[in-house]
């Protein structure tokens, strides 16, 4: 608390003395080396940026907190010193602290990507050695997924069985399940709101779609193991079907409703920039609404339709919670879906639970599937990307 409130005060210190510098040696609206005041804010920041930086990296490298402090000071001065120096000698500040400000956001880009490297190659360190003991031709193309291995010698249990069809055939099942939910009634509802709604009723119902974007998941989790799994058991039940407590109907259903707002609120977006040129266009010709709309406007957006429906498809796969609860943890390879299946992410989740050792192929194996997983989304943003791009239409 002491280094914060000395950082806090540095900064306050040192902002209002350059705020006082920047107004004397400002001459008038012709003056090209005037340094403005949300300049003096910027030079703060930037500082409290490495203040910030020096005391993470202090905290993390077990540093003394005289050395962190000691490196909040040089961080600073060197930031005031730069200001100072530009001041005195009236040089353009401006492009100076344009140039901090350029450096500053290509930091900012390089740690975000040196942050999706770092995780790329963290899991693909725990793969290899994941691969090193159990076949990957076993693993993508084994029919059989039972990964229970004894972890201690007081410790009973199977040889394990590292087969992933199960849980492709599961991911795959749940999220076609939920993009049959999704899909149509996303489209649908970004059709009537651009093309048939008023704009008083547009403005209440678009918010209110992309309220269930907010839901957390465990709320529709738990909706889909307490109210609709049983009353599709129930539902089943009088029909004469037999259907799982825990289903990938339940799961699919419930999962579709939550990704729709990704849908309908991209779909929207993109059916809104059609020109209306275009519709006045088609009307004129004689062409009724709703042909319009099937031959010109939806074609014209095609590409942006096609890139929002491959990122629902994105995040249906990642989704945990809500098959976690609903659709259970059972690997069945079925395409069946009243029965219990499990995906991916469930199974991830599963491994790395408990009393675990991550030299073993059973931990090691949620590596293996969160590298799969990261080069399964990865492929469908950048075909979703190659869609917005291919289908893309320009207009004058």
């Amino acid at each position: 608390m002491l280094f914060v409130l000395l950082s806090a005060l540095l900064a306050g210190s040192m902002a209002l003395t350059v705020w006082r510098r920047a107004r004397r040696h400002t001459a008038g609206p012709a003056h090209q080396g005037a340094l403005p005041r949300q300049y003096a804010l910027y030079a703060v920041s930037l500082s409290l940026a490495g203040a910030l930086g020096a005391l993470l990296s202090g905290a993390l490298l077990s540093l003394p907190p005289t050395f962190a402090f000691m490196a909040l000071l040089a961080v600073s001065g060197l930031v005031w010193w730069r200001v100072q120096a530009a001041v005195r000698r009236r040089a353009p500040v401006r492009l100076a602290l344009e140039r901090w400000l350029t450096w500053s956001m290509a930091g900012a880009a390089a740690l975000a990507i040196a942050t999706t490297v770092s995780i790329v190659l963290s899991l693909l360190a725990e793969a290899i050695q994941f691969f090193q003991l159990v076949p990957w031709t076993e693993f993508l193309f084994g029919l059989k997924w039972s990964p229970q291995m004894a972890i201690r010698a007081d410790q009973v249990a199977s040889s394990g069985a590292f087969g992933a069809v199960p849980l492709f055939a599961g991911t795959l099942l749940i999220t076609l399940l939920a993009m049959g939910v999704a899909l149509p009634l996303g489209l649908m509802a970004a059709i009537y709101l651009t093309e048939y709604a008023s704009h008083r009723v547009e403005a209440v119902a678009k918010p209110l779609l992309e309220i269930l974007a907010g839901i957390p998941t465990v709320v529709y989790g738990f909706f889909a193991a307490l109210a609709l799994a049983p009353f599709l058991r129930r539902s089943g039940e009088a029909l004469g079907l037999t259907v799982a407590s825990e289903s990938a109907l339940a799961a699919g259903l419930v999962m579709g409703v939550m990704i729709l707002p990704f849908i309908s609120s991209l779909s929207h977006d993109v059916l809104r920039a059609v020109p209306q040129s275009l519709r006045d266009g088609a009307l004129a010709l004689g062409a009724t609404r709703s042909e319009t709309i099937a031959q010109v406007v939806l074609p014209a957006a095609f590409g942006g339709i096609m890139g929002a429906v491959l990122l629902a498809v994105s995040r249906a796969i990642g989704e945990t919670m809500i098959v976690v609860m609903a659709a259970g943890l059972a690997a069945r390879l079925t395409a069946n879906p009243l029965d219990a299946v499990t995906t991916i992410t469930v199974q991830m989740v599963g491994l790395l639970v408990g009393d675990q050792e991550f030299d073993s192929p059973k931990t090691l194996a949620a590596f293996a599937l969160g590298l799969t997983l990261f080069f399964l989304t990865l492929a469908l943003n950048l075909t979703a990307l190659w869609a917005a791009r291919r289908f893309r239409e320009q207009y004058d």
